[in-house]
């Protein structure tokens, strides 16, 4: 059973950057799926990144060549690295991680989630 833990949330402004950070225990971010999804204030939750066990990486159209995902395996975390921030990138954050190493089964283990803020 992974337990997920978020970080670096905050308020930025438009066009600032930040990282988020996902600590993992009971189970290794290396070997799986994992990513990043938000939901904004009356949205659905989206998909923002993800990485599989294998290496293979998917973005959401919205964040193409804003957003990074990494996998930090020394230090077992999952990053996300964001940058040239909208206000439109206001949510709240979660890290997902999957029991399988394929991201097509879905994910099983979510974060609580960290607030991300995007002001004008």
């Amino acid at each position: 059973q992974m337990q997920l833990v978020e970080s670096g949330g905050t308020s930025v402004e438009t066009g600032g950057s930040l990282r988020l950070s996902c600590a993992a225990s009971g189970g290794t971010f290396s070997t799986v799926c994992a990513g990043w999804f938000r939901q904004a204030p009356g949205k659905e939750r989206e998909r923002v990144a993800i990485m599989s066990g294998t290496g293979t990486l998917s973005y959401a159209d919205s964040v193409k060549g804003r957003f990074t995902i990494a996998k930090d395996n020394a230090k077992n975390t999952l990053q996300l690295e964001m940058s040239s921030l909208k206000p439109e990138d206001t949510a709240m954050y979660y890290c997902a991680a999957a029991r399988s190493r394929y991201c097509g089964d879905g994910m099983n283990y979510w974060g609580k989630g960290t607030l991300v803020t995007v002001s004008q």
